[in-house]
């Protein structure tokens, strides 16, 4: 196989549709605040393995400018009522944890199960400021679900896909 050099200004006439092939090629669901996630369900140890890789375009609370963000994930329902929750991220809007966190459930279970995640802003003081949530699993439609059900089908392979967050709080 070959390679040629094309000069870009051949390729695209203006600008916005630079932009625009950039924009479409970078796999993520949309602007706005976003998760890049990972699932696996690990046949050894007969759990879900969930990897919060980094945020994106996180919204700001703070006066600084910025926000000290963190995620907490349960999934529901669990027998084991097991709660996590990812380190703080201080003053920042795009943060990288590539933190990894295990519930124990059968494969069985998962397609009636949901994941649900929530990102915060850490408050000295007061309460902490809901930056926006995320549900995945058997209630969720699109390429949430699909994430999800590639999971299920495809386990012990990781799975990694950017989700936009919404801003509905889920309890």
């Amino acid at each position: 196989m070959g390679s040629a050099t094309v000069p870009l200004r051949e390729c695209l006439k203006s600008p916005s549709q630079l932009r625009l092939a950039l924009s479409s090629a970078s796999g993520s669901e949309s602007t706005g605040p976003r998760l890049l996630l990972a699932l696996c369900y690990n046949t050894k140890k007969r759990a879900l393995v969930v990897t919060i890789c980094r945020g994106a375009d996180l919204p700001s609370q703070d006066s600084n400018g910025y926000s000290d963000p963190f995620v907490k994930l349960h999934l529901d329902p669990d027998p084991y009522h097991k709660k996590h929750k990812t380190s703080i991220k201080w003053r920042n809007l795009n943060p990288i944890w590539n933190e990894e966190f295990v519930f124990e459930t059968r494969p069985t279970e998962l397609s009636r199960q949901n994941l649900t995640l929530t990102v915060w802003d850490k408050d000295y003081g007061k309460p902490n400021d809901f930056l926006g949530s995320l549900v995945l699993g058997a209630s969720s439609k699109g390429r949430r679900l699909k994430h999800w059900m590639d999971c299920i089908k495809f386990p012990d392979h990781r799975h990694e896909q950017w989700h936009s967050l919404t801003d509905t709080q889920h309890l």
